[in-house]
């Protein structure tokens, strides 16, 4: 299965959509952490969700999806850039049993979802989701209601292996709509979709499946990836908002810094005389992920 996202929209109808199926870049999240079973399938769900999120708010820049809460697991975040590069990681209590089918308000409790939107020019956005439904895809479908004033649903779905995803989204009425009931008849249409065929089926396939009765227009596919954004120059930011008084207690210790990357382990290794010139730049540093 070819890891990509899928656009689509129904012709004569305010009605678009989107389809994403992952595998490698599932794959390579996982293989970088030893996570228990449900989270796994959170994180999958997380990284559809933050792939079909970019696609529809469309800014020059990262979008993130971070569940933060207070029952076991601290954090479930997944990013994903105009790029089409994807990353995804998990804090929790490694001391703590989670049951394989646990769902997303068993593993978090009373949390809520935060939804970054970061342009590589403008402003900062971010949005605070209720965690009030059972799983991911219902809360955002609440997001969109509340936030954008934009009815739209959400199938996800992970297995472990692979993650999938399905949008459809109902777009304020134009001179185009010449169907008003296209969104009941589409959506009861996708309701039928089972995780099965979402997961392992191409995504043609399963659009046919669901929508060979109604004139559907497909667009090219936008290949994705494991991506992650980390750098050298990155983590020099990072300790540069220290402050000196720090990073010197440090170095008195260790003599060097060692710092490692989250997401993808990469390690990062500062002699003494680099950390002295990171303390004595001028330059403020830039914004940072870690």
């Amino acid at each position: 299965m070819n890891d990509e996202i899928q656009r689509f929209l129904f012709d004569d109808t305010n009605v678009r959509g989107e389809i994403v199926q992952l595998e490698a870049a599932y794959t390579e999240v996982l293989a970088r952490h030893d996570y228990p079973a449900a989270i796994r399938h959170q994180l999958g769900e997380l990284l559809s969700a933050v792939a079909l999120l970019t696609e529809t708010v469309k800014i020059d820049g990262t979008v993130s999806l971070e569940v933060r809460g207070k029952q076991g697991v601290d954090v479930l975040m997944a990013e994903s850039n105009p790029g089409g590069q994807l990353r995804a990681i998990a804090r929790f209590d490694e001391a703590q049993l989670f049951a394989d089918n646990a769902t997303l308000r068993q593993l978090v409790g009373d949390g809520h979802i935060v939804i970054t939107l970061d342009p590589a020019e403008g402003n900062r956005y971010q949005g605070i989701v209720a965690l009030d439904r059972d799983d991911l895809a219902g809360c955002l479908e609440a997001y969109f209601e509340q936030s954008e004033q934009l009815a739209t649903r959400l199938w996800l779905s992970a297995d472990g292996s692979r993650s999938a995803g399905l949008l459809l989204q109902q777009l304020p009425d134009d001179a185009s709509n010449k169907d008003p009931d296209a969104w009941d008849r589409v959506v009861h249409l996708a309701t039928t979709v089972r995780d099965e065929e979402l997961l392992t089926l191409p995504a043609q396939d399963v659009l046919y499946r669901l929508f060979h009765e109604e004139t559907t227009r497909v667009f090219t596919p936008k290949a994705l990836e494991f991506g992650c954004t980390c750098s050298r120059e990155r983590f020099a930011n990072a300790l540069h908002t220290l402050g000196a008084d720090d990073l010197r207690s440090v170095l008195d210790e260790q003599q060097a810094i060692d710092t490692q990357c989250h997401f993808c382990h990469t390690r990062y290794h500062f002699t003494a005389a680099e950390v002295e010139a990171i303390i004595d730049s001028p330059e403020a540093p830039s914004p940072t992920l870690h």
